[in-house]
């Protein structure tokens, strides 16, 4: 969690794999045989047999596949064919001419996650190059890569590569963090290509968000990637324990990503000298053999520090003579380092995040602040407090998903999805320590890390797979496609509700065959930029040309924005009435009729004209108007609801959100 990236995929629109259906009768499975053509042979060693054996064994999941391929082409042209079912077949089709690219602190080329092994060369139309620098290597899995911040592209940090494996990861037997996670690793897109930039590196990474688009480079090279087709992922930031209006992403042609629990919890128990067990968080790979250890308070092996830097074991407070064969009470989880460095025998601490747990370079664990409390009872209770921290194990969370404590709120801006971004496995660096504290000598190649920057590379993966099989939408479609299909979270569980998860929690499944998609027309993101009041001079610093806002007599605003949330900020105090005029796409069947549906707060009237919406052509448009009707909300306060539309089959659901917190909304 201690940094933060984004993501930006590109699809080469190039088909690498034309297939191709030579029977209309179905062969065991409803297979039908289909031809992969691969072009030329490549020069150099290479067996054609092999690298159709492999491709196929990705794709079916199955150690043997010899049965599937009913002939192997190896002289005048590469290719074969094989049995596959028509979604086997699409997925061969195209998945291999998605090229995810990755911003972050590099990547590791050697990790098993990024072999080439089955990969054919990149596709034709790519047009980037390997400028890795020193001691660095590309491969067909890894086709690019540059680095803006040291002379390699290679990742000494291991965020880079856990994000790019996450993202398009090969599938991986075996991996796991000392045990712990034990399985198979893959990416969301396995078959994907990647490029790799390294823009940022030890000192920090690069300073992302603002209000003021033509002051911020990200802002402005996605705007630039939005226009060519390129979608832009971002994370929504890991400022979430500051409260609201924290969420760093804020351009409305960037795709923010908050972070959200999974079904599985790292916990480390700590056991008390009188027999009580306390659940804490922490991926803890160390054991204390079943000794109970003395504990010694932060605020008594302190010397020279005030009491809340010596409360928190602040950098500098503990002394070793006083630690020593001890483990560390600290009131603050950022004590874990200067515990580590005093040379305790382990550690416990207090956390803000509960579900949350974070690698440790020695015994440790964090308590929530209820937990926390009853351990200090026990501290005080008796001049001879000993505990032992268990090796940490694995839970189900029957609670998940829940938007973890960590990622960043609306609004300013509201988060557009949600996708899993807590204790993930994934590819490391074998260079880099895997606990945020730099004191741990400890060398993997696949580390837990929780982050937005961890969800981030889920949702870059589900736009990537959307895109294979919709390889001509534009960014605008498949972000629609992402946030009208979204699971909606419990509120009672997220108490911030769509401030902090946005359109709800990603669904790969739905993604793919959305209905309806909002797709931005040309020339949208310049009226949104005009929107805001800015002069020439500041759009020009966007779009780098020389272009003026449309002369109109009537106001355009933000929320005008084809945007699939409606979100609006009101002036506290006051009854509103607020519009939004949204249009639709039928991407779904080319007949059908759409009915709408509205699930409104108490405190809000909907209206949406018209209520039925009939299509009689695929990529044929409608426009609606909402209006939300209200009466006068106290300072920093929300309301929501959120429209649905249907036609039996698809669900298309955009959330409604109202607010009276000051500040810019992606759609006020």
């Amino acid at each position: 969690m201690r940094k933060s990236s984004f993501l930006l995929f590109l699809h080469i629109s190039v088909i690498l794999m034309l297939c191709m259906s030579l029977s209309s009768g179905a062969v065991e499975e409803d297979r039908k045989v289909y031809i992969a053509y691969l072009g030329s042979l490549p020069d150099g060693d290479y067996s054609p047999s092999s690298h159709h054996f492999s491709i196929l064994q990705s794709l079916l999941k199955q150690s043997s596949v010899e049965n599937y391929i009913t002939r192997s082409y190896r002289r005048s042209f590469n290719g074969f064919a094989a049995k596959l079912t028509d979604e086997e077949a699409k997925k061969l089709a195209t998945e291999s001419n998605v090229i995810i690219g990755v911003l972050d602190t590099g990547i590791w080329p050697e990790s098993d996650s990024f072999s080439d092994e089955g990969f054919g060369p990149p596709p034709k139309k790519w047009k980037g190059s390997c400028n890795g620098g020193l001691n660095f290597t590309c491969n067909n899995k890894l086709i690019g890569a540059r680095t803006y911040e040291t002379d390699s592209a290679r990742d000494t940090e291991g965020h880079g590569s856990h994000t790019a494996s996450t993202a398009a990861g090969n599938i991986v037997g075996n991996a796991n963090f000392f045990g712990l996670a034990e399985g198979t690793a893959r990416g969301g897109v396995p078959s994907a290509r990647i490029a790799a930039y390294k823009v940022c590196g030890a000192d920090g990474f690069i300073r992302i968000g603002s209000i003021r688009f033509y002051s911020d480079p990200v802002a402005v090279g996605a705007y630039h990637a939005a226009e060519k087709g390129i979608l832009v992922m971002q994370s929504a930031g890991n400022s979430g324990a500051s409260g609201l209006q924290s969420v760093s992403s804020v351009a409305p042609w960037i795709l923010s990503v908050a972070a959200s629990t999974t079904d599985r919890l790292f916990i480390g128990n700590v056991v008390l000298g009188n027999g009580k067990t306390l659940t804490g968080f922490s991926v803890n790979s160390f054991s204390l053999n079943g000794t109970k250890v003395p504990l010694v308070y932060g605020l008594q092996a302190s010397s020279g520090c005030d009491e809340a830097s010596a409360r928190a074991c602040s950098d500098g407070c503990l002394s070793s003579t006083l630690v020593e064969n001890k483990i560390v009470v600290c009131d603050n989880f950022r004590g874990l380092t200067e515990a580590r460095r005093s040379g305790a025998l382990g550690s416990i601490l207090e956390t803000l995040f509960d579900n949350v747990s974070f690698v440790v370079p020695f015994p440790a664990s964090a308590l929530s602040i209820e937990h926390f409390h009853s351990f200090e009872s026990y501290l005080n209770s008796t001049e001879k407090a000993v505990a032992e921290i268990l090796k940490s194990e694995t839970i189900e969370d029957s609670t998940a998903p829940v938007v973890a404590a960590f990622s960043s709120r609306g609004p300013s801006v509201i988060p557009d999805i949600s996708a899993p971004g807590v204790d993930i496995l994934a590819a490391f660096s074998p260079v880099a320590a895997p606990s945020s504290t730099g004191i741990d000598e400890r060398h993997v190649k696949y580390n837990i890390m929780s982050g937005t920057s961890m969800s981030c590379p889920h949702v870059a993966a589900l736009a990537a797979y959307v895109k294979t099989f919709h390889p001509h939408w534009s960014p605008s479609a498949i972000k629609s496609a992402l946030m009208t299909t979204a699971s909606p979270m419990d509120p009672s569980k997220n108490p911030d509700a769509e401030f902090s998860y946005g359109s709800g929690h990603v669904n790969p499944v739905k993604a793919i065959n959305p209905g309806l998609v909002y797709d931005n027309v040309e020339g949208e993101s310049l009226r949104f930029l005009c929107s805001l009041g800015y002069d020439e001079e500041k759009i020009r610093a966007v779009t780098g040309t020389n272009v003026s806002c449309p002369k109109t007599s009537n106001k355009v605003l933000p929320r005008d924005f084809n945007y699939p949330t409606l979100s609006a900020q009101v002036k506290p105090g006051e009854s509103f009435t607020v519009h939004f005029p949204r249009t639709v796409t039928n991407v779904g069947v080319a007949t059908s009729t759409y009915n709408a549906t509205i699930f409104s707060d108490s405190k809000l009237e909907i209206e949406v004209i018209p209520k039925i919406l009939s299509f009689e052509s695929l990529t044929e448009k409608k426009t609606y108007n909402v209006t939300v009707k209200g009466k006068a909300l106290s300072e920093q306060s929300m309301v929501s609801g959120s429209l649905r539309w249907s036609d039996g089959i698809h669900m298309v659901r955009s959330p409604i959100v109202i607010h009276s917190y000051e500040g810019l909304s992606k759609a006020v």
